[in-house]
């Protein structure tokens, strides 16, 4: 800080004061019969050197003033004074705006935490903590509406609530998850319940977030049933409509009691007692919902496998309007998985083929292949058709269960297809074609 003129001549009176008091002092001491003199100026003198060490110290005791403002969070100080010179009115006026933005921080930093707390306070979820000596907070409002039947908040009170969730307020490791039993005044609750440490100055504090969960899992199990309803409705609808088609055939072939179409007959009748049992397979399958699909596999040659999968499908969508053509590579092929559960997921793939096909309004050319595809120790099994095509944007969720990109689709079908592709460690893809989709399976 630089010099200025009413500092100099402040510093020099008091000097020249203490100069004058001190050689007066001097004076009277040599000076015989002077006691009463020598003490009034022995006490001007102390009185000239305590004013002229103030006047010097006073950029000190400002900064002192300050800092000690700052330590004990005295933020409403002042330093600005009047022309004392030297800088400390520059001095006064830096301190006084270093404690007004050290002030208007505090008050932004009040501002940010009183936003965050009533953040805390309006989140849905129960939110405890845990402090090192086991007093437990009921951080917002949730927690104290969810709580509000303990007559106190300790571990007692909460071990009786879930002895778990006490376990989780009361440790002191690494963090942790898991799915706790509330037993609550209004019926036992299931919830989600968090916990992580918070290192704080007086120790780890422990945050536990409580997520009631048993709505959503009671949504979830009724929604469970039902999907498992439509599951079970569309499958056996889908098997039952060619059944019920060449039941027709049938009956209308014998009704004409003509010895040419007996062989014709016989062979539809034998077609439906095999799609009957295989029907009834499923069925079997898919009795319980949390049991996958019971594979049943043995070794079996393609082509009439392929041949009655050929002949169920045109009971649905009969010629000319839909062509299926079928492919099986070597002759001999044979296949080793469930026919009853194949045939199902094949029988869906070639009705998805054709409803694409005749949302073109065009004739529908559905190719059903089998081969051993090279390079590859398992069987390939293709359906391609000559539809749309399938949009990419949906390719990564096709076989998700209940996704579909019909309005009047269950979102089922594909979804059941890879579940049993799956049961025989095999794989299935979907693409688009050279004209449209297509579905390789390899099992």
């Amino acid at each position: 800080m630089a010099f200025n003129g009413g500092f100099a001549l402040r510093l020099l009176a008091w000097l020249a004061l203490f100069i004058g008091c001190a050689t007066a002092f001097a004076f009277s001491i040599a000076t015989a019969d002077l006691p009463a003199t020598r003490a009034t100026l022995a006490i001007a003198t102390l009185l000239a050197a305590f004013l002229l060490w103030h006047h010097v110290s006073r950029t000190n005791r400002e900064l002192a003033r300050f800092i000690d403002s700052v330590r004990f969070g005295d933020l409403s100080a002042a330093f600005a004074g009047g022309r004392r010179g030297s800088g400390f009115d520059q001095l006064g006026r830096a301190l006084t705006t270093a404690i007004g933005q050290l002030r208007a921080e505090r008050g932004r930093q009040g501002e940010v935490l009183n936003f965050y707390e009533a953040v805390i306070e309006q989140v849905p979820v129960p939110i405890l903590t845990a402090d090192p000596a086991g007093h437990i907070t009921l951080a917002n409002r949730a927690a104290r509406h969810l709580f509000a039947h303990l007559p106190a908040h300790d571990l007692a009170q909460f071990n009786r609530v879930s002895s778990d969730l006490a376990r989780m307020l009361e440790q002191r490791d690494a963090s942790d998850r898991r799915l706790v039993l509330l037993n609550l005044p209004d019926g036992a609750q299931r919830a989600m319940v968090n916990s992580s440490l918070l290192a704080r100055p007086e120790g780890a504090t422990r945050i536990v977030t409580i997520e009631p969960v048993q709505a959503a899992l009671n949504a979830v199990e009724v929604a469970a049933q039902s999907d498992l309803v439509r599951v079970l409705t569309h499958e056996i609808m889908n098997s039952l409509t060619p059944i019920t088609s060449l039941a027709h055939s049938a009956a209308g072939l014998l009704a004409k009691d003509d010895p040419a179409t007996a062989a014709e007959a016989r062979a539809a009748v034998e077609t439906l007692a095999r799609r009957a049992d295989g029907v009834m397979s499923f069925v079997r399958s898919y009795r319980l919902v949390s049991r996958p699909p019971k594979i049943h596999r043995r070794r079996f040659a393609a082509r009439p496998f392929a041949d009655e999968i050929a002949r169920l499908f045109a009971a649905d969508w009969p010629p000319p309007r839909t062509r299926l053509t079928l492919s099986v590579t070597p002759a001999d092929l044979t296949l080793d998985a469930d026919p009853d559960l194949l045939a199902q997921v094949l029988l869906n793939l070639l009705r998805n083929g054709a409803e694409a096909a005749a949302g073109l309004g065009e004739d529908h050319d559905i190719a059903l292949s089998l081969e051993i595809a090279a390079g590859h120790q398992r069987d390939r099994i293709s359906v391609a058709d000559n539809g749309p095509g399938i949009p990419p944007a949906v390719l990564a969720d096709l076989f998700l269960p209940f996704f579909t990109t019909k309005a009047e689709g269950t979102g089922i079908g594909l979804s059941l297809a890879r579940q049993i592709v799956l049961a025989h460690n095999g794989t299935i893809e979907a693409s688009n074609g050279e004209r449209g989709a297509r579905f390789d399976i390899r099992i």
